[in-house]
């Protein structure tokens, strides 16, 4: 296959070369030009992109304006018509379209070496000048209708007739001639009174010319092969393929204009040249060609292939869940609703996340992913995931953009942010949750989780539930968010399979980063729904910008454990509500970041724990960091 590959690519670059070695008058002279409106002029006509030396010197045309003008001893005249075939050109006289009185009043002449009038076309006889009488008869030939800088004029399309006419008009200062069409004349002349206006119509027709430029000598040339042209001591041409002829056809002896006199021997040696360097030329580019084929077969064939398999990976998964996904949007749609990402709400590892609104006028979060080289795991997890929910504690996705490396994602918005920004008090100016409210949303929190977990026809595993993808509505309501690590579990499946850990370093559940400690399953979510409750009601983060624990020294229940003991001392707290409050978070906290999975409550266990009541809830074994496969019986109340 690389053979007749090579083989293919050496037939095109032989065919480029000997394209190169065309006359160049002949290749630039070939093609018909365009000028205006009329179309498929040859030959003897020149002008615009066409070279002067592919027409005669007297038939340039001038093409701006989209109209084709030709100057004919000096006067200017619009072109009306090109018949290549007949050798016919219709034109109009520029003074006179659409006026009868032009300044100067000129003769129309011709180049009669080079033209002649057609067949069809006569003169009509303007006299300018006269003196006024009102004892002219009107005739079928003259009229007096008309008056140039207050001096009478008429015009006649015959012969003056009787002498009385020929002695008025010999009082006229001026008398011009301008050609009309046969046709033009005779309608002209069928009006019971010859009027202004009529003539005005018959002189913007226009009039037929004939050319003679070397009618015969040019088409013995075009016959044989050749194009016709002229060169510069204005005689005739026939350019060839190969050269230019004396004999005017292509084949006879080549011209010696612009050619020194060796000119055989001068094209053997060009044709020499022209065999070795295509012979050559050739095989250098080949061979540079099988060096950058090889290398980019070991390099960059792998990579194209990786990326077109992520492009159809990514589209086959849209194809095939096409009614359960939401809206889809181009990239300029992106860029409107968001006002060319002009408002950024935050930053995060995916990206950027940016609002926007849509056409409705409804506000909307963007994120924007990051350029990847991955397969499209984290994008098709994120919509295929959060496309199959629906509940009040789960954000919603009202569309998205796949375009290549561009994907994005289209949310509902959330005013009031992440929840990391009210319970770490990063900004002075955020409002500071009172113990009431931070349960309602660990309740919610909890509730959406159950959702995921038990109210979806499939089981979503979320894998990085922590405060900063739980976002809060205008109404403090919790909403789960981010599921570009999530996984589907089909049938209410328990374990899930994966390779490698996901998640942030504080949250992950043992298990998920060593094997040692259980099958990864839901119970994953519920260890870092444990260890984010904790942080809520402690105000403290089990980590800090750089991933690792807030205090290596320190485990974080230990912090959650030695509360619970001075908590009768504890004089932060006044309130014994909030101290019930707390009290119960942080039992229920423990509970769910038990090493072992299975000691873990469900998450509909857990509401109950949350809302039952606080005398039933048992003190759980202190987590430890080896594995434990004894497991701890839950009750139904504890």
């Amino acid at each position: 296959m690389e053979t007749n590959l090579l083989y293919i690519i050496s037939f095109f670059i032989f065919l480029l070369l000997d394209l190169q070695f065309v006359y160049p008058q002949y290749q630039n002279c070939s093609a018909a030009f365009n000028c205006g409106n009329i179309t498929g002029i040859g030959y003897p006509f020149w002008g615009s992109n066409r070279p002067e030396y592919c027409g005669h010197p007297k038939f340039q045309l001038n093409c701006s304006n989209e109209t084709a003008k030709i100057k004919i001893e000096e006067l200017n005249y619009k072109v009306v018509d090109i018949n290549t075939n007949s050798k016919n050109l219709k034109v109009v006289r520029e003074d006179h379209i659409g006026n009868i009185c032009p300044e100067p009043h000129v003769n129309t002449s011709l180049d009669w070496q080079v033209l002649s009038y057609a067949s069809d076309t006569r003169n009509i006889s303007l006299y300018y000048g006269c003196p006024p009488t009102s004892s002219m008869i009107s005739t079928s030939q003259y009229s007096t209708n008309f008056t140039c800088n207050d001096s009478s004029g008429f015009f006649m399309t015959g012969d003056l007739g009787n002498s009385s006419l020929i002695n008025y008009g010999g009082l006229c200062t001026t008398k011009v001639l301008v050609p009309a069409s046969e046709s033009a004349i005779m309608t002209l002349e069928s009006n019971i009174r010859l009027s202004l206006d009529n003539l005005v119509v018959a002189l913007d027709q226009g009039f037929g010319l004939q050319w003679d430029v070397s009618n015969s000598i040019c088409e013995t040339c075009s016959l044989s092969g050749g194009v016709c042209g002229y060169n510069n001591s204005s005689s005739f041409i026939c350019y060839c393929s190969d050269a230019q002829h004396q004999s005017f056809t292509c084949g006879g002896t080549t011209s010696n204009q612009n050619q020194p006199q060796s000119g055989g021997r001068d094209r053997r040696l060009q044709v020499i040249i022209a065999i070795g360097v295509s012979s050559a030329f050739p095989i250098i580019i080949l061979a540079l060609f099988g060096c950058y084929y090889c290398f980019m077969r070991k390099r960059g064939t792998w990579r194209s292939n990786q990326k077109n398999k992520v492009e159809d990976n990514v589209e086959d998964f849209i194809m095939n869940y096409q009614s359960l996904m939401p809206q889809r949007y181009s990239y300029p749609d992106v860029q409107k609703m968001t006002n060319s990402f002009k408002h950024k709400l935050g930053q995060g590892g995916f990206g950027g996340v940016y609002h926007g609104n849509l056409s409705d006028g409804r506000p909307v979060a963007v994120k924007l992913l990051l350029k990847s080289t991955d397969d499209g795991e984290d994008f098709i997890n994120e919509v295929s995931s959060i496309s199959r929910t629906s509940h009040v504690n789960v954000v919603t996705l009202l569309g998205f953009c796949y375009q290549r490396t561009i994907r994005a994602l289209v949310y509902e918005y959330m005013p009031n942010g992440s929840l990391d920004k009210f319970i770490f008090h990063q900004d002075e100016k955020m409002q500071h949750l009172d113990q009431k409210t931070l349960f309602e949303i660990a309740i919610g929190i909890a509730r959406g989780l159950e959702y995921l977990h038990r109210g979806c026809n499939t089981r979503i595993v979320h894998f990085d539930i922590k405060p900063h993808n739980i976002l809060l509505d205008k109404d403090l309501c919790p909403k789960i968010s981010d599921f570009g690590l999530a996984k589907l579990c089909k049938g209410k499946e328990s374990i899930v399979s994966m390779l490698g850990a996901r998640g942030t370093a504080g949250y992950i559940a043992p298990e998920v980063f060593m094997r040692g400690y259980g099958g990864v399953s839901y119970k994953s979510d519920v260890y870092s729904y444990g260890m984010m409750i904790l942080e809520m009601f402690a105000g403290k983060s089990v980590v800090v910008s750089d991933g690792t624990r807030t205090n290596s020294d320190d485990y974080f229940p230990d912090f959650v454990y030695k509360y619970l003991e001075r908590e009768e001392i504890d004089e932060n707290i006044g309130d014994e509500e909030e101290k019930i409050v707390k009290r119960r978070v942080n039992i229920v906290g423990l509970w769910c970041i038990q090493t072992n999975p299975t000691n873990r409550p469900s998450m509909t266990k857990v509401i109950e724990m949350l809302e039952g009541d606080i005398e039933s809830l048992q003190i759980p074994p202190q987590p430890r960091l080896i594995p434990s496969t004894k497991p701890i019986e839950l009750s139904s109340s504890s």
